[in-house]
């Protein structure tokens, strides 16, 4: 191939020379080859001397005809020469290598080439090789086409070389065949190209090619061999749609400006798509890996969409960067698979996992929606940036610097079978359990936080500030409804669950957080289950009203603050009527009383208590230092079913019966609800 910079330079074969400026080489000499005997080259001969040059030529004749400047004219009259018994030209050797071909259209429709080298050739207007066929090899190396150029159903037997060639205008590949292996490296393409139906039976190479037109397109391409289009850039619309790839791909290092699509493709060979980048979105719907697929470092500005992908060959995917959403639903993963990535959001609606699967992300809000597992599949919060296997080079995460919390949110786990299922280190404050089959076999591990009830104060029944506990999201949602407007609301078409059905949600959850031996946080489900219960309007009504009154003295005895409130004001009630009306006016005295008889008889005494009375005289006179102890005293008592031994009126005895009942019932909710909080 020669060099662009070595055009001016003298040619390497006898040229013609002629002194007249060349239309396309801007040159004042003619580097036409000379037409041996003539000294001319073949544009410059007279008619007479052409005329009996082509008459010695045939069907399959070899021609040189390097540097010459070709008109329509001249070419129609050259491919007449070599035309066979079908009418159609046929070349033996073609050596056109920095030939021009000027006009509006060159032909080449239907010529067959047993050799053909267009090296540096440039094409002028517009130029067809459709249906040409290529026995040997044929070499483009360099060739400049400035119109349209149609290279449908063209059939090149030995290798194909394009490497370096340019194409301002439209071209054409649909159906072309490659017998052998075909070079397209460092091309440019500056309209549109069209591989669409073309066949590669062994390698093709695009490595470093630039298709700058408004649309690629490689529908339909079947490659048998290796396909390399490693560092290539493509600006416009890019299509593999249905391609077919059997050996290695490589598209590392790739950019591509505009949407592309691999959709339904299969991918037999390993896939290499290290570094990529996606600037728009990227449609590799239900495309078939069979082998490995290497994506690490590759970025999607745009959504990725695996859509019922199937990955049968693949252990790993990632670690990738996804600006917008990594869609996997409908995907299957047949082997043992390790996911990793940085995405907004990341999409496994009824998603299969054939085998075990971690799923290590960073940012992502993921919807397992209706997903399959078959086998364990854990989801972890990835703590650090992902790094290049092999460089150990950080990725770049661009909205890693507007988000300063990394952890991985769930949005839905409705219709998954929770059994199979272990999250770690991640936010379910939105997400959707609803559906979810043994959810009480869920399991939780790491710091996994759900939705806070709303801040600030409450106003039923009194004025009180929300404790804080986890709740789901379904129930925001359904306190909203019934228009709690502190409540965060459902989206659009997200259905309302009432309390029946959250009540079973709390109390799976609870037993899931007991398995993990996680008693503190079970006790907030326990806290949310009774919640559901009091609400529901099918529970009986004497049960809410014995569940109220156990949320109101305790909150369902996980409340130590609102027990020992009870307890407190409880003993304070119990102190005041104590001192008010429970002890005695008086303090009653034994008086002993008696006969004496004569001497040597015996002396009967008798000993009696007088009954308490009744204290007289004004209440606040009632309030003394010395009353308050002795109520204390037997308040206190009372709380641990101990007598104070204290004497008392007759109001105070019944008094003091309630607080020995009532008393030790709110200490014991008061341990209890400690207990909770502190079990092990």
């Amino acid at each position: 191939m020669t060099s662009p910079s070595a055009v001016s330079d003298p040619p390497a074969w006898s040229s013609c020379g002629r002194r007249e400026e060349a239309p396309a080489r801007s040159s004042s000499a003619c580097r036409g080859r000379i037409v041996e005997p003539y000294q001319e080259c073949l544009a410059h001969l007279d008619a007479i001397d052409r005329r009996d040059y082509l008459s010695l030529l045939g069907a399959g004749a070899d021609v040189d005809h390097r540097g010459t400047a070709f008109s329509p004219e001249l070419l129609d009259e050259l491919s007449a020469a070599v035309a066979a018994d079908t009418g159609q030209p046929a070349y033996g050797k073609a050596d056109f290598r920095e030939a021009t071909f000027g006009g509006s259209t060159a032909s080449f429709e239907g010529v067959t080439f047993s050799r053909a080298d267009f090296g540096d050739a440039a094409f002028l207007g517009n130029v067809t090789f459709k249906r040409a066929v290529f026995s040997g090899e044929a070499t483009f190396c360099g060739a400049s086409f400035r119109r349209p150029s149609d290279f449908a159903t063209a059939h090149f037997g030995g290798s194909a070389d394009f490497r370096q060639a340019t194409f301002t205008g439209k071209v054409a590949f649909n159906g072309a065949a490659f017998a052998r292996s075909a070079h397209f490296d460092d091309i440019t393409s500056v309209i549109q190209t069209e591989f669409e139906g073309a066949s590669f039976a062994e390698s093709a190479a695009f490595r470093g090619a630039k298709f700058s037109g408004d649309g690629s397109f490689f529908e339909g391409c079947r490659f048998a061999g290796e396909a390399d289009f490693g560092r290539s850039r493509f600006t416009g619309q890019v299509d593999f749609t249905d391609a077919h790839f059997s050996g290695k791909t490589a598209f590392d290092g790739a950019t591509y400006s505009g949407r592309v699509s691999f959709a339904r493709s299969t991918f037999g060979g390993q896939a290499n798509f290290r570094h990529a980048e996606f600037a728009q979105g990227a449609d590799f719907g239900r495309v078939a890996f069979l082998n490995d697929l290497d994506l690490c470092g590759t970025t999607f500005t745009g959504a990725a969409d695996f859509d019922r992908a199937e990955f049968e060959g693949v252990s790993l995917v990632g670690p990738l960067i996804c600006m917008a959403t990594l869609n996997l639903s409908g995907a299957v993963f047949s082997l043992p698979v390790t996911v990793l990535g940085a995405a907004r959001n990341v999409t496994c609606e009824r998603t299969r996992w054939m085998a075990t699967a971690l799923l290590r992300l960073r940012y992502a809000v993921v919807d397992l929606t209706d997903a399959v597992a078959e086998y364990p599949v854990s989801l972890v919060t990835h703590t650090r940036a992902f790094t290049d296997a092999r460089t150990r080079v950080p990725l770049r995460e661009p909205f890693g610097q507007r988000r300063t919390d990394h952890r991985v949110a769930v949005r839905s786990l409705s219709g998954v079978d929770a059994a199979q299922v272990c999250l770690i280190d991640v936010d379910l404050s939105g997400c959707r359990f609803a559906g979810a089959v043994h959810l009480d076999q869920l399991s939780l591990k790491g710091r996994c936080t759900f939705a806070d009830p709303p801040g600030g104060w409450r106003w039923s029944p009194w004025p009180a500030r929300w404790t804080p506990r986890r709740t789901l999201v379904e129930e925001h949602h359904w306190r909203h409804g019934a228009g709690r407007r502190e409540w965060s609301g459902a989206g659009g078409g997200e259905p309302i669950l009432g309390p029946a059905t959250l009540t079973a949600q709390y109390r799976e959850l609870r037993k899931a957080f007991e398995d993990g031996k996680n008693e503190p946080g079970a006790a907030d489900f326990y806290y949310g289950e009774m919640e559901m219960r009091r609400n529901d309007r099918s529970t009986p009504q004497g049960e809410r009203w014995l569940l109220a009154l156990y949320w109101a003295v305790s909150g369902y005895g996980l409340r130590v603050s609102r027990s020992l409130g009870w307890l407190l004001a409880a003993m304070a009630t119990t102190v005041l009527l104590m001192m008010l009306w429970g002890l005695a006016g008086n303090e009653p005295k034994p008086l002993t009383s008696g006969t004496q008889a004569a001497p040597g008889q015996k002396i009967l005494l008798r000993t009696e208590s007088p009954a308490p009375a009744n204290p007289r005289g004004p209440l606040v006179g009632r309030l003394t230092t010395d009353r308050f102890e002795k109520s204390l005293r037997t308040v206190v008592n009372s709380v641990v079913f101990r007598s104070g031994g204290q004497d008392l009126t007759t109001a105070g005895t019944y008094v003091e019966m309630a607080a020995r009942i009532g008393e030790p019932v709110l200490l014991g909710l008061s341990v209890l609800a400690l207990r909770g909080r502190v079990k092990r």
